[in-house]
């Protein structure tokens, strides 16, 4: 009788201990579920993605199409830059939709301003026969259309980005704040934000209004300058290929002395695919002594006189070539 309860004993607890572990595994799986199965996990992976600027992750876990533009800022520092000032990610719970879906509300502050994301995922079957997998329902990703005056390249983000024609269309992921201007030593733009929140932003188009640098002004204003100074050393009435120039029907008795009393103001713009400058206007004084045929009488002549003149201008990344045009 002793035996048969001891028996009866041990089979108890067995019995409990394997209740007791299967409570504690359906517990477990339900944990693991809720906390690395749940339809938020590829939602934290995604951001976890773009906040590293692992565009390749972040595109495989988002199942986006990649619509007819350049990928340029969609992995490595162009995306790091698109989420740097993304902050205070908070996702939300699974909302139930038909069919099985679910909605993932994800709310954050994007540039100091507070916005939300929705991401809808679906079921995608079961990892070792008991935990849930979720996906992205496939999207088409959002694009930025960029143009640029007189340049065939810009940046975005902080990457070189090619413009053909001036123009060109680019892929972005989401969200994040995509900045887009040009830099170089002759010319410049400014810089102009888009934010894209979702596959359905479509962000204003953006038209880069390059402009000539302090750089540039000074090399040309350089060049003028140069160009006038030489003509002044010339010792003639009219000193050849110069907007300089004036006569007399006396006789020269010393050296023509110029002297450039007011040097033009540089004015470039753009202009039918090209660069061109103002019309130039120089100030000169001219000094010299002459003899009058009707009385042989010598005068100190010193007359100041404005003349107009323009020029070309080709500019390369390392040159600026101006080309004075002197019609008499």
């Amino acid at each position: 009788m002793n035996y048969g309860s001891r028996l009866v004993r041990i089979a108890a607890a067995w019995l409990l201990a394997l209740l007791l572990a299967i409570a504690a595994a359906v517990i477990t799986i339900g944990m693991v579920n809720a906390n690395y199965f749940s339809p938020q996990q590829p939602v934290r992976d995604y951001f976890a993605a773009l906040e590293k600027g692992d565009g390749a992750k972040a595109l495989g876990l988002l199942h986006a199409q990649l619509s007819n533009a350049s990928p340029a800022v969609l992995d490595g520092p162009g995306l790091t830059a698109a989420t740097k000032d993304l902050k205070d990610v908070h996702i939300g719970k699974p909302q139930s939709l038909p069919a099985g879906q679910v909605k993932i509300g994800v709310d954050y502050t994007l540039a100091g301003h507070a916005d939300h994301t929705d991401f809808t995922l679906e079921p995608a079957g079961q990892q070792w026969m008991y935990f849930n997998t979720w996906r992205f329902i496939p999207t088409t990703l959002p694009t930025l259309d960029v143009s640029i005056v007189n340049a065939h390249r810009a940046q975005l983000n902080g990457v070189p980005v090619a413009m053909p024609g001036g123009k060109n269309k680019f892929a972005l992921l989401f969200p994040g704040v995509y900045t887009a201007g040009y830099s170089s030593p002759y010319f410049s733009a400014p810089p102009s934000d888009a934010a894209v929140t979702g596959p359905g932003t479509k962000p204003a188009a953006v038209t880069l209004a390059t402009a000539p640098t302090g750089a540039l002004q000074a090399a040309v204003s350089d060049k003028i300058h140069e160009f006038l100074d030489n003509c002044a050393k010339s010792a003639v009435l009219q000193p050849t290929g110069c907007p300089l120039g004036t006569s007399t029907d006396n006789r020269i008795t010393s050296a023509v002395k110029w002297t450039i009393v007011e040097y033009p103001k540089v004015s470039i713009s753009a202009y039918n695919g090209g660069w061109v400058m103002a019309p130039l206007s120089v100030k000169a004084e001219v000094a010299y002594t002459q003899q009058r045929l009707d009385n042989g009488a010598i005068e100190n002549v010193k007359t100041t006189h404005d003349f107009a003149f323009s020029a070309t201008l080709k500019v390369s990344d390392t040159s600026v070539t101006v080309t004075p045009q002197v019609q008499y």
